[in-house]
């Protein structure tokens, strides 16, 4: 598939090649990361991206390129925005980490100490760190969360809170791909002294003061042009087999599995009739809609550190730890893969070392992702339009070995 995708619209007169120009900037020293970037669009089929790198508080890389729309092959710009599915997943979590460090969450307290009725249903035991860990056996709602219920905290806490577990917590892992948002939003609700939803928190405490173009709840007040739609090619399937490993690809096909009742809801951040993403809706695991900029500043505040949020050492502590082991080990029940989470987080393991053991962030659904890795004092993010079908996206994957190569660091899991 690499370059098809600009290589087809060439063919049908709608690309010319100035419009896959790459524009923005690179320090001294990361002009590999600029090459990569452009091998991307072409030899990886990129459409429209963007990546940013900060270095110590420093930004070293702001690269943007291609085509917005492939509908009108409008150009990819400085300020365009782009859905970036479950790499929400970890702004989300900076929020829950920002709550902690201000002594409002305790990772080690039990849910219902925060939320009382949570305990329903067997889940009185239940401890924070787990429900983030993806190690709750809350990975799917009985009841589908539709627009309606996530529109409607009250109802939606209600049905969070009746869930039962699908196991004891702690026994096993399995993705909870749009669940482990909603409950973060209603915990950061019950502990905020001014009950605010988790993206007006995520506005307020982080985005705003850092600058962050990045929004867990889509204002009406950001226009169409500055969005840009997702691109899927055809043939998802057969894509889905070829790029996936196989028991992730089966059972991301099979309408009874695990992994696709947890995907209930990963539908409603494009679900709208007034725009290209939806308005005024949270789902904290997998809405978010940013820039790749955004992502690379909120993370590089943390990897070094996270003084402008008055973030305190011990908070970062918990982030950099190693993750809890389940009792099955990280073989995800959903994912059907050896992959490990903590406190809301994806984690570098030996099988998918995509940073220093100490790194925390999330990749999404199409090749998004953004990551702190505080070792080496790297926030990074990346946003593009094209969905890929990989569980490590490679457009990624050469942009972070890019990154890594310029700091002299050739394998960052073991460096």
């Amino acid at each position: 598939m690499a370059g098809s995708i600009a290589a087809s619209l060439r063919a049908h007169g709608r690309l010319r090649a100035q419009e896959l120009r790459v524009a923005g900037l690179v320090r001294p020293g990361f002009e590999a990361v600029r090459q990569a970037f452009e091998e991307n669009f072409e030899r990886r089929g990129e459409l429209g991206a963007a990546c940013a790198v900060y270095l110590r508080g420093e930004k070293v890389v702001d690269l943007w390129g291609g085509v917005r729309d492939a509908a009108t092959c409008e150009p990819w710009r400085e300020d365009t925005m782009a859905l970036v599915f479950s790499a929400t997943k970890g702004l989300a979590s900076l929020a829950i980490a920002l709550a902690h460090s201000r002594g409002l969450i305790d990772f080690d307290e039990r849910v219902s100490t925060y939320w009382p009725e949570f305990a329903q249903a067997g889940k009185g035991a239940i401890t924070v760190r787990q429900l983030l860990a993806h190690q709750a056996g809350l990975f799917a709602l009985d009841e589908r969360p539709d627009a309606r219920l996530v529109a409607d905290p009250e109802r939606l806490a209600a049905v969070l809170a009746r869930q039962k577990p699908a196991w004891p917590a702690g026994t096993r892992q399995a993705y909870h791909a749009i669940t482990v948002g909603l409950y973060q939003g209603e915990l950061l609700r019950r502990v905020d002294p001014a009950r605010r939803t988790l993206g007006r928190f995520f506005q307020e405490e982080l985005a705003t003061p850092l600058g962050l173009e990045f929004y867990i709840r889509l204002p009406p007040s950001i226009p169409d042009a500055r969005l840009a739609p997702l691109f899927r090619s055809g043939r998802m399937p057969l894509r889905m087999l070829l790029t996936m490993p196989p028991a992730l690809a089966i059972a991301g096909m099979n309408p009874r599995s695990r992994l696709r009742r947890a995907l209930q809801g990963s539908e409603l951040p494009e679900q709208c009739a007034r725009g290209v993403y939806a308005r005024d809706l949270e789902i904290p695991a997998g809405g978010g809609v940013g820039t790749a900029r955004a992502m690379a500043r909120a993370y590089g505040v943390f990897a070094a550190g996270g003084k402008e949020l008055g973030l305190r050492e011990e908070t970062l502590r918990q982030l950099m730890a190693p993750p809890v082991r389940p009792v099955r080990g990280f073989r995800d029940a959903c994912l059907k893969v050896e992959i490990a989470y903590a406190l809301g987080f994806a984690k570098p393991s030996a099988g998918y070392p995509w940073g220093h053991p100490s790194a925390f962030g999330a990749p999404g659904a199409g090749g998004s992702f953004g990551f702190a890795d505080p070792h080496a004092g790297i926030g990074f993010g990346y946003v593009p339009n094209r969905m890929g079908m990989h569980l490590d996206d490679p457009r990624a994957a050469a942009l972070r070995r890019a990154v890594y190569g310029s700091i002299g660091v050739e394998d960052p899991y073991r460096g």
